[in-house]
């Protein structure tokens, strides 16, 4: 019976089972086990039923396992057998047994064919049986039947290595003895997962199937293709002794006898055959048990710190307890605020690395988005060009004006303005649902009670809504007020500067110095220049009323490229100079120069109309006005672009990001207490019960398997693992599995 004082080590494994089972989960533990791996028609299910006596399991073509059988043998002084999905009810005819066992496959399977790894639990209770846990896996097959899918080899092969990978499973490889032993599929998944052979067991079946004058003595001897725990050869009933209801006990007795007549086997004959495998097994388990008895005591022990506090906090729970559900409200408020405001401030732990969230993506809106939106809302310059010279025109009416007035460009920025509203309520609306975003992450910590994360998430929502109505008002009054700047703003605008860098003036005579580099500031106004960049000592300043711009042919003595500005008038334009001669280094440093001059008003000679399309831009006085007021506008909304770049951020923060925080900080809870039933609110959701039950049931069964283990004594010398052998054979995959 195994192990004199070790006979409840496989109880006590089944009881951890059914215990660990009935919870729906094994606790992240590998229970020492014992699994029957082969082909199909290899004999896995004849040698179980020899195990216990009884016809029970399914039998026919194809794939007849097709979910994992827990086989619990047990020794007691009756007969009977119970399922652990039908727990309490008794079986004592096995023919009820194998119906049930199919029932249950089907119900989880199908009807056609198909596999599932959700294992089924069996215990069979019998005087003649020692204890002894197994595992009968789908047999290894090859080509799919019916309606299984193409890759059904691959998926049983799967659910055998789920069992079969871990240290603690024993593996009992059945190979028919007229098959190629080398070859067989059992031990070649065996080998995979446990190349050192110290869990494998081999099976050879059908030792009374093999051709007239062959035999597997060498292989049962373990000096042909050893194993490191050997061979044990059984006979099982044929198919025509199971169709003629041959009597289990008449089919042990002949197997007995075919040992003990066979010239190959006699010497063997008390190592063979099925009561002999059984007992090994046992042996075997108890032996496997005992050696990872240790280390499953340690993790056992793991698993039980870990839900020591859990458990603890939820022996005392009282779910109706109104001090707790206060209790629970106040800091669940409290982890709200602090988690919110944690996502908007920064923090350096949970810090997400997948996107952006929270401030970082407020951040984001603010210094990269908004900006990018206000430069979509520049003027196309031809049309702002256009709209200038309407403006004018109509306000000079039947009249020619002789100034350029300033009722056309407060017009234009009238308009300009107006078109940032778009911009800044967009603003506003990505800000409003990042945060809203916010808290409902926020509130996803709230989800054991769904009543307070539903009506939380409600609160502080609306008041965000309330805060962005007036967000957008405070920011459209605002642009407002920025219109009343106008004056102001331009007599600042008017004074900036379009260009500046230096330039060469090359037809100063020789007698003065020859061509010299000075400084140019380019405005809308005038063209001056320094004697440097310091621009302390201005040389001179040129306005820039009717003044053009003409090309230069560049001079074969000098390197530089020219042009030239001149006064339409035929003044002089520099002391006693008709035109000023003006030298870039490069060609493009001359083309950027007369855009800046164009810019100001200063045009080509001969394309000065190039510029617009209508009529009305042959006349240069107009192009003057309108160059005037376009560069007023530009250097004005550049101003007012900064300013909003600056403000709106601000007034954001303030308005609405400052004030949910102060909101949910003073008012949420105060909220949340005038919304409804507090006890309603703090009820917890089915999942929460169902955890609090799962943890206490998990950690009573956890304790209990540690009293239990606890009480056996591992000082038992148990058999010792035989020694390695050369199983390289394996590794070659060829070789003669008979003789």
């Amino acid at each position: 019976m195994g192990n004199r004082g070790m006979e409840d080590l496989i109880p006590l494994v089944n009881r951890l089972q059914d215990a660990f089972s009935s919870i729906g989960q094994s606790c992240n533990l590998d229970l020492p086990q014992i699994a029957v791996v082969g082909g199909q028609s290899a004999g896995k299910s004849s040698v179980l039923e020899n195990f216990v006596g009884k016809d029970f399991l399914p039998r026919g073509s194809g794939i007849v396992t097709r979910r994992p059988l827990v086989l619990q043998l047990i020794n007691a002084n009756a007969e009977w057998a119970e399922f652990l999905h039908l727990k309490g009810k008794k079986f004592t005819e096995f023919d009820e047994v194998r119906q049930e066992i199919e029932a249950e496959t089907d119900r989880v399977t199908g009807a056609n064919k198909g596999i599932s790894p959700v294992p089924i639990n069996l215990r069979v209770y019998s005087p003649h049986v020692l204890n002894l846990t197994l595992i009968d896996l789908p047999g290894i097959t090859k080509v799919p039947v019916g309606d299984q899918p193409a890759d059904i080899e691959q998926q049983i092969r799967d659910m055998i290595m789920q069992f079969i990978c871990r240290e603690s499973c024993l593996i009992l490889a059945v190979t028919p003895a007229n098959t190629d032993l080398a070859n067989s599929d059992a031990l070649k998944l065996a080998k995979d997962v446990d190349p050192q052979g110290m869990r494998t067991i081999g099976v050879i079946t059908k030792l009374d199937l093999m051709d007239e004058g062959t035999d597997a003595r060498d292989v049962l001897e373990n000096k042909l293709l050893p194993l490191r725990r050997g061979y044990i050869g059984v006979v099982n009933r044929s198919q025509k002794d199971i169709e003629g209801k041959k009597d289990i006990k008449a089919a042990l007795a002949a197997e007995r006898k075919f040992f003990l007549s066979h010239p190959s086997y006699r010497h063997l004959a008390d190592s063979m055959g099925t009561p002999y495998l059984q007992k090994a097994l046992n042996q075997q388990l108890t032996n496997h048990i005992r050696d990872t008895l240790p280390a499953f005591r340690s993790k056992l022990q793991s698993q039980v710190l870990a839900l020591d506090k859990e458990a603890e906090e939820y022996r005392h729970f009282r779910p109706d307890d109104p001090s707790r559900k206060t209790k629970a409200l106040l800091q669940m408020v409290q982890q709200f605020s602090v988690d919110f405001e944690k996502r908007i401030e920064g923090s350096g732990d949970q810090v997400d690395t997948v996107e952006l969230s929270g401030g970082a993506k407020i951040n984001r809106i603010f210094h990269e988005r908004f900006p990018f939106e206000l430069v979509k809302m520049e003027s196309d310059d031809k049309e702002m060009r256009r709209e200038i010279s309407y403006a004018i025109k109509n306000i000079h009416g039947i009249r020619t004006g002789l100034f350029t007035p300033d009722m056309a460009f407060e017009a234009i920025v009238k308009k300009q303005v107006v078109k940032l509203k778009e911009p800044c309520i967009k603003c506003i609306d990505l800000v409003i649902q990042e945060l809203i975003n916010t808290v409902r992450q926020c509130a996803n910590k709230l989800a054991t009670f769904p009543m307070l994360r539903e009506e939380t998430e409600r609160i502080v929502t609306s008041h965000i809504r309330d805060r962005e109505s007036r967000a957008k008002d405070q920011v459209t009054s605002r642009k407002i007020i920025q219109l009343y700047n106008t004056y102001s703003q331009r007599r600042s605008a008017s004074k900036s500067v379009i260009r500046k860098g230096w330039l060469t003036i090359n037809n100063i005579s020789i007698m003065k110095g020859g061509a010299k580099e000075y400084w140019f500031v380019l405005t809308a106004e005038s063209l001056s220049w320094f004697k440097d960049d310091e621009e302390k000592e201005k040389k001179y300043m040129l306005p820039l009323d009717n003044l053009k711009v003409r090309d230069v042919e560049k001079s074969f003595m000098s390197s530089k490229h020219m042009f030239a500005i001149f006064n339409t008038e035929q003044r002089n334009v520099f002391k006693d100079n008709r035109f000023l001669e003006l030298a870039c280094n490069t060609q493009e440093e001359v083309d950027s120069w007369r855009a800046s001059l164009l810019r100001a008003g200063v045009y080509p000679e001969k394309s000065s109309s190039s510029g617009t399309t209508e009529n009305f831009s042959m006349d240069p006085q107009l192009e003057r006005k309108v160059e005037t007021i376009r560069n007023l506008v530009d250097s004005y909304m550049a101003i007012v672009n900064k300013c909003i770049r600056d403000l709106m951020p601000k007034t954001i923060m303030h308005l609405m990001i400052n004030n949910v925080k102060d909101f949910i900080n003073a008012e949420l809870l105060a909220q949340l207490y005038s919304a409804g039933d507090q006890n309603a609110l703090m009820d917890e959701s089915q999942e929460q019960v169902q955890r609090r039950d799962e943890v206490l049931r998990t950690h009573h069964a956890l304790k209990e398997a540690l009293a239990i283990i606890g009480d056996i004594s591992t000082t038992t010398i148990s058999t010792p693992l035989p020694p390695p052998v050369d199983s390289s054979w394996l590794q070659a995959g060829q070789g003669g599995g008979r003789r």
